[in-house]
C-alpha cells in the first residue's frame, strides 16, 4: 500500500530566552581534558548536552572527573535548557587556588556572565578559598563585569562544616549539598572515587536554577523551583533524613545551600537563595546582589554614550538647566523603567541636584533609589476553634 511516513526526530535545537541574566560559566579543574578541549582551548560554549558529548564530555569514559562533569551539565540543561553556558576546564593548582580562571572565563564571555559555578569537589573549603573568590569577584565588579559565583568544595564531614560567613562575601555561595540517589548518588560511591572520596555536588543543579530564575526571585520558591532531586543528601554522603532538625539548621544559618524538603508535598526544594554575606546585609540573598546588578549595568549602558557630552547651565542662576536635568533623569530611568516593567522591582526614582557645581567639577551625581521585590520567607497563620464566625 502506498503511503507517506514521516519520523519525527529530536533536532536539539538549543532553546533561546530573552536577555542576558541566563548568561553563566561552570569551571571544573581536571587533570586530563576531553578530546574536544586543548591547552589552548580550554573554554568552549555549549548549548545542550548533546553538543557537550560531541565534546567528549560522556558518561561513558572511564575518567572519573569528566563522568563527573557530564553529570553536572546533564542536570544544568535537565533544570534550564536554554542556558547560555560557557564551560572552562583548567588544570589543578599545584599550591591553594587563586582562581583567577573566573576572571579568564568572565573576559572570554566579553563580561557577558551573570553567574559562574566553580567546582571544587577534591578540596575542602577553607576561609582562604572563600577569600581568594571575594578578591576575583571584588575585581571584576570594578572592572564593570560583575558575577555570583557559586562554589562547590569538597564536604567531608558535614555536621563539622565551620561558619565562613562574613561582611563583603555578597557574591560567594557555597553549595553543600548533593544527591542521595540517581546519577549523583552513583558517583559518589563508584569505585574511581572510594579511596578518594570527592563531594560530587549538586552545583549543576543550583547553577541551572539560578540562571532559570528571574533575578528578583529567590531560587528557595517551592512553586517554581524544584530541584528534580529525589533523596536530599550533602557532600559527605549523609542523607538530609539522617540529620537531626538542629543541624540542618545550624548549616542553614551558616549560609550554606542545599536541598530540603517539606512535609505535604513531593520532591526536593532550595533551602534558600544565601550568599556567604552576614544575614543583616542588604546582599545577603542572590537575587538582591542579581537585581543590583542587573539594575546597575543597565544605568551604566545608557548613560555611558553620554559621558562627554554638553551640559548646560543656566546663566542668571548657575543650576544645571531644567531640560538638561531632566534629559539626564530620563537616561537613567530607562533601565529602571524596563525593570519594573519585568517585574523585577517594585519601584524606583532617580534625583539629580541641580544646584551641582559641574563647571567645576565636571562630575554629576546622580541618586537612585530603588525598591525591591520581597520574598515569602516564612507565613505565620494563626488558626483556632471559635464559636461562630
Amino acid at each position: 500500500m502506498q503511503a507517506i511516513i514521516i519520523d519525527r526526530t529530536n533536532g536539539n535545537v538549543p532553546k533561546q530566552l530573552a536577555g542576558e541574566d541566563h548568561i553563566s560559566g561552570y569551571i571544573a579543574y581536571v587533570s586530563e581534558l576531553p578530546a574536544g578541549f586543548t591547552d589552548k582551548a580550554r573554554i568552549h560554549a555549549i548549548s545542550t548536552i548533546e553538543s557537550a558529548e560531541k565534546l567528549g564530555i560522556v558518561s561513558t569514559t572511564a575518567n572519573f572527573e569528566i563522568k563527573v562533569l557530564h553529570y553536572q551539565l546533564s542536570e544544568i540543561f535537565r533544570i534550564n535548557p536554554a542556558i547560555s553556558l560557557y564551560v572552562g576546564l583548567f588544570a589543578k593548582p599545584s599550591a591553594s587556588h587563586a582562581f583567577g580562571e573566573v576572571k579568564i572565563m568572565q573576559n572570554y564571555a566579553g563580561g557577558r556572565l551573570r553567574q559562574i559555578a566553580v567546582y571544587c569537589g577534591d578540596v575542602v573549603a577553607s576561609a582562604d578559598d572563600i577569600t581568594a573568590l571575594v578578591g576575583v569577584a571584588n575585581t571584576l565588579q570594578t572592572e564593570d563585569a560583575p558575577l555570583s559565583i557559586l562554589y562547590a568544595p569538597k564536604i567531608t564531614t558535614v555536621t563539622a562544616l565551620p561558619d565562613l560567613s562574613g561582611v563583603g562575601k555578597c557574591r560567594i555561595s557555597v553549595v553543600a549539598g548533593q544527591a542521595g540517589s540517581g546519577v549523583g548518588n552513583d558517583l559518589y560511591h563508584d569505585a574511581a572515587n572510594t579511596s578518594k572520596r570527592n563531594s560530587i555536588s549538586m552545583l549543576g543543579v543550583v547553577l541551572g536554577v539560578v540562571s532559570l530564575a528571574s533575578v528578583h526571585e529567590s531560587i528557595g520558591w517551592v512553586r517554581k523551583f524544584p530541584t528534580g532531586i529525589n533523596f536530599p543528601a550533602f557532600g559527605d554522603g549523609t542523607l538530609l533524613r539522617d540529620l537531626d532538625r538542629a543541624i540542618i539548621e545550624s548549616l542553614n544559618a551558616k549560609r550554606y545551600l542545599f536541598a530540603l524538603t517539606y512535609s505535604g508535598i513531593g520532591g526536593a526544594f532550595m533551602n534558600d537563595s544565601h550568599t556567604m554575606d552576614e544575614p543583616i546585609s542588604d546582599y545577603a540573598m542572590i537575587e538582591n546582589v542579581r537585581t543590583m546588578d542587573k539594575g546597575i549595568r543597565g544605568i551604566r549602558t545608557y548613560l555611558l554614550p553620554e559621558l562627554g557630552g554638553s551640559i548646560y547651565i543656566d546663566s542668571t542662576t548657575g543650576k544645571l538647566q531644567a531640560y538638561t536635568v531632566q534629559n539626564l533623569i530620563n537616561v537613567a530611568n530607562k533601565a529602571l523603567e524596563d525593570m519594573a516593567k519585568k517585574g523585577e522591582l517594585s519601584g524606583y526614582e532617580v534625583d539629580i541636584d541641580a544646584e551641582q557645581n559641574v563647571l567645576s567639577t565636571s562630575e554629576i551625581e546622580i541618586v537612585v533609589k530603588k525598591v525591591g521585590v520581597a520574598v515569602a520567607r516564612k507565613f505565620r497563620v494563626k488558626i483556632g476553634f471559635t464559636t461562630s464566625v
